[in-house]
């Protein structure tokens, strides 16, 4: 008798006894779905550890190649001096960077017009309101170049990577004054320290003189802050302005602007010189690496912002500075002192700091 009460039961489920292998089936479906499902989920993560390696590659060859160019920079400029002296014209010299850095725009944006085609956003026809923004961030860049290279008549290589931090100080001021941004307490701190690490690092106990800089070249490293952060602050708003614009035709019109204001510089400054000795005199092999390290490190500031962030920045200023000091050691005989050594770590600290209060802002 129960084992009729079972068989009524089934047909009773699907009239023909299948609703148990119906359901056996949907079990089966079902595991195999759960199957489907866990081997697209690991599909996912596959693709997603790629993404993440190719990412973090990406991140460390940028880093690499803005710590090596940002060390060798202030190394170059001072290498390139004979007998305390330039040979060759800086005005020359920053017009090709000008034009270099030109030139790896417009190579840029062929390779992009190749592969997608010539568009609104990437096309270099332009309005009158667009690219008459661009003059006043190439005339900064001009006089901050300039300045670049007459301070290494009061501070050497070391030194100058250390000042070059007070860029940030000027830098957050801006970003408060003319984009409205608020700082955060941290950011408030870490300016303190990058004062106090700036300072300490240039105290010399060997001589009368309490810091081994003097006024003439903090003077020029406070102005070249003021120069770099307004016209790094101006030029973003410029690129935030059109997001969707390509940054390659932006710095095409800015570098534009740069050739223009570089070649009014040489004629004023050195038309004799390049009219009697010629465009390149002076020039030699080490002079062509630095225009080709001022030309690459413009580029890889912008790779920076594409594929890394604030932090890698923040490392390859830190370990930049350190790079440079160990360097002049053994080219330039510089003397690696206590007080350089624990304000450079105080300077590093302060620059984390700054870019940690920017994240939790």
């Amino acid at each position: 008798m129960e084992y009729r009460r079972i068989k009524d039961q089934e047909k009773d489920g699907n009239g023909d006894g299948s609703g148990v292998s119906v359901a056996v089936a949907d079990d089966i479906e079902s595991l195999r779905g759960g199957k489907a499902i866990s081997g697209a989920s690991n599909v996912a993560k596959l693709g997603a550890n790629s993404f993440d390696r190719s990412k973090w590659q990406q991140k460390s060859i940028v880093t690499l190649a803005l710590t090596v160019l940002t060390s060798s920079q202030a190394i170059l400029i001072v290498w390139s001096k004979r007998a305390g002296k330039y040979e060759y014209s800086v005005t020359t010299a920053n017009f090709m960077v000008e034009t270099l850095k030109c030139v790896l725009s417009l190579a840029a944006l062929s390779r992009i017009w190749g592969s997608e085609g010539v568009t609104e956003d990437n096309r270099l026809s332009t309005t009158y309101d667009e690219v008459i923004v661009y003059p006043i961030p190439a005339a900064l860049y001009l006089v901050k170049n300039l300045l670049q290279y007459y301070i290494f008549a009061y501070v050497d290589a070391p030194g100058y990577q250390i000042l070059k931090n007070f860029n940030i100080i000027s830098t957050g001021i801006l970003y408060r004054i003319i984009l409205k941004k608020k700082l955060s307490e941290i950011q408030w701190a870490a300016f303190i320290l990058l004062c106090a690490g700036c300072t300490t690092a240039q105290l010399n106990s060997n001589s009368d003189h309490v810091l081994q800089t003097p006024f003439q070249g903090w003077l020029m490293a406070i102005i070249m802050a003021l120069l770099s952060g307004f016209a790094g602050v101006y030029t973003e708003a410029i690129i935030k302005k059109r997001p969707s614009r390509n940054v390659n035709v932006q710095n095409f019109w800015l570098y534009v602007f740069g050739m223009a204001f570089n070649a009014i510089a040489m004629m004023i400054q050195d038309f004799d010189a390049i009219a009697n000795k010629g465009f390149f005199h002076g020039y030699s092999f080490i002079t062509v690496l630095m225009i080709l390290n001022h030309a690459l490190s413009g580029i890889a500031v912008s790779m920076v912002l594409k594929y890394a962030d604030n932090i890698v920045k923040v490392y390859s200023t830190s370990v930049a500075m350190l790079l440079t000091a160990v360097v002049s050691v053994f080219l330039f005989g510089f003397h690696l002192s206590l007080a350089f050594f624990l304000g450079s770590t105080v300077v590093s600290v302060a620059v984390y700091l700054h870019s940690i209060g920017k994240l939790q802002r």
